[in-house]
């Protein structure tokens, strides 16, 4: 079997034309010999002229044989064809309902105490993280495994809706070097601002000094913008210190995700 039979990615999934040629020998190889091009582009969707077209190229290709426009049968090429791609699809379902669905369908969460495998449980978020708890909650689920408090744990047949409030961003500028850099923030400001935030990040050498100037040392640096919106997204309120050349850009992309953020102006006169 050839690596593009093997990989339905690569093979009859890479384009409509792939797809449209398996059903068509599908469905001849259901009806033959008597079936009609009209009958092919009802059943899969399709002109008839482009069942034509389809119909003269697996003719050339040797998967098909014609005897006359309602007379076709698929060849012993065409049915190996058949067969090949039929068993990708199969494996690629396999693949999607074990480790796709099934991932999907365990959820991960912390132990707020000791649990047994089947113990009905409640899952809540706390500090951005999911718990497990023999606790009454809006979202309830299984014990997949047995599990100590602090470990991780899965959980099964979730239901109800799971308490979740996304978290504020606060956006405090700073100006770049050539215009002071953290010489021209107000540190006292600054500090007050990111104290209670349970994630600080910093974007620019300039943001990161008037941070560490300011006695906090940022929990992220790199990859900072990201790191921030997915920490909103679960609930942690955030400050990101920022220069300001970047600050136009990241308040767009906060825009698009629809998270809440207050903006603080921390550059001096």
């Amino acid at each position: 079997m050839t690596q593009d039979a093997r990989d339905p990615i690569n093979s009859i999934l890479r384009s409509k034309r792939e797809v449209s040629r398996f059903q068509i020998l599908v469905e001849i190889t259901e009806h033959q010999p008597g079936i009609r091009q009209q009958e092919i582009a009802d059943k899969i969707g399709v002109t008839a002229q482009a069942i034509s077209e389809y119909m003269r190229e697996l003719v050339d290709e040797g998967m098909v044989s014609a005897s006359s426009r309602s007379n076709y049968e698929v060849t012993k090429k065409g049915i190996e064809w058949v067969l090949a791609n039929a068993e990708s699809l199969e494996t690629y379902a396999r693949h999607i309902r074990r480790d796709i669905i099934q991932q999907v369908s365990v959820w991960t969460a912390i132990a707020a105490g000791n649990l047994k495998a089947g113990d009905e449980v409640g899952v809540y978020m706390k500090n951005g993280f999911l718990y497990a708890a023999k606790k009454p909650a809006a979202a309830t689920g299984s014990v997949l495994t047995d599990a100590q408090t602090g470990a991780d744990v899965g959980i099964t047949d979730l239901s109800g809706i799971i308490d979740h409030h996304e978290g504020t961003i606060h956006i405090c500028k700073v100006p770049r070097i050539q215009n002071g850099g953290s010489r021209k923030v107000h540190k006292d400001r600054l500090r007050e601002i990111v104290s209670p935030a349970g994630m600080v990040a910093a974007v620019g050498l300039e943001a990161y000094v008037a941070l560490k100037s300011a006695g906090r040392k940022p929990d992220l640096f790199f990859g900072a913008r990201e790191g921030v919106i997915e920490a909103a997204f679960h609930g942690i309120d955030c400050a990101i210190v920022i220069v300001d050349e970047e600050f136009t850009d990241f308040l767009k992309r906060l825009e698009s995700k629809e998270l809440a953020y207050v903006i603080h102006d921390l550059i001096a006169p």
